[in-house]
């Protein structure tokens, strides 16, 4: 089936995958949608490019651009679909001026019809979904998903802390030490280290390490705003016990630092480490001139990382919606639920 299949695009638009000759038009087209919907724009060509060329990733299957009569390019599709190929994620915009014209249905299908060729490679008589988010104040989005069949299923916040003050000084667990990431040393044991401490995490699912540590390595290498000195790790002894991966900005506002990946490991729990590690982070923002920190977290997190995160002084800032579309019925391979109660947590 080509993915430049889609019987419901309007004659007058065409559509094609995309080339590496359309990251700027597709940057363009995003920034376009994120200023319409929070007044700012929300990525930079690098982080594209470093995209469509992840290891994971084929440009001529997994995306799909719509073009206008005048060869504006005025909508975007990208589909990921990693092994076992069971929660496939799946982003699409179309540009404000074009919206209402059934450029976004066309996409919702394509990705439906790119999605099901995945069905054949997940394992036997498992769960295949598409998942898709959105902001939460995007109603015409939400509506459009719900008319292509996806179901809400889950909600995240962006948070945020605006500090005053230096951060209190963190205290480590007893035998633990936080230091920088150091790449020769740390690099596979920090992926195997993340991987344990998200397991826990609602909708996990474990793909093939070789597969997570070449992702990891292209990420670090094609990112000009990866800093390993804002990559913290507890160590205890030679082990990582848990990690707080920061980024120095966002695209939003360069002048707010970002928690990336905020993780505990299980046997490490319960003893104060993540609050430790996140007092840490901020501290080092702090002293970088840095008042404004964000991060990700799950709304309902099954760990309570949002309970963590408002401890520390945190504040919901930002809402989307998780909408996911089953494409087949069947045991779900991802974190739905602890098997047991854990009370601490992690982002």
């Amino acid at each position: 089936m080509s993915s430049t299949t889609i019987t419901t695009l309007p004659k007058s638009f065409t559509s094609r995958p995309a080339t590496m000759d359309d990251v700027k038009a597709v940057v363009d087209l995003l920034n376009a949608c994120s200023i319409e919907q929070i007044g700012r724009p929300r990525t930079e060509a690098h982080k594209i490019r470093s995209d469509w060329q992840a290891p994971i990733f084929n440009l001529e299957t997994d995306t799909l651009v719509v073009l206008a009569a005048d060869g504006k390019l005025v909508g975007h599709a990208a589909l990921w679909d990693s092994e076992p190929h069971v929660r496939i994620y799946v982003a699409g915009d179309v540009h404000p001026e074009y919206k209402g014209q059934g450029v976004g249905t066309a996409l919702c299908q394509w990705a439906v019809k790119r999605g099901r060729r995945a069905i054949p490679k997940a394992p036997e008589g498992t769960r295949v979904v598409l998942v898709q988010a959105t902001l939460s104040t995007d109603e015409a989005a939400q509506e459009l998903l719900r008319k292509q069949g996806y179901q809400l299923v889950r909600h995240s916040f962006h948070m945020l802390i605006e500090m005053d003050d230096l951060p209190p000084e963190p205290v480590v667990p007893e035998g633990i030490t936080i230091r920088p990431f150091v790449r020769d040393l740390d690099m596979r044991a920090l992926v195997l280290a993340d991987r344990d401490a998200f397991q826990d995490h609602w909708g996990y699912v474990e793909h093939p390490f070789e597969e997570n540590y070449q992702e990891w390595v292209h990420w670090i290498d094609n990112n000009p705003d990866h800093d390993p000195s804002l990559w913290f790790l507890a160590a205890d002894g030679e082990g990582i016990a848990g990690m707080s991966l920061c980024c120095p900005k966002t695209v939003e506002d360069p002048g707010m630092g970002w928690v990336d990946s905020l993780g505990v490991r299980r046997p490490w729990r319960r003893r104060g480490l993540a609050l430790a590690l996140l007092h840490h982070s901020f501290a080092e923002f702090y002293r970088r001139g840095k008042r404004k920190v964000g991060l990700e977290v799950d709304a309902q997190s099954l760990t309570g990382a949002t309970r963590l995160y408002e401890k520390a002084g945190m504040h919901v800032y930002r809402q989307y919606a998780n909408y996911e579309k089953e494409l087949c019925p069947g045991e779900d391979l991802s974190t739905q639920f602890l098997e047991e109660e854990k009370s601490d947590v992690q982002g």
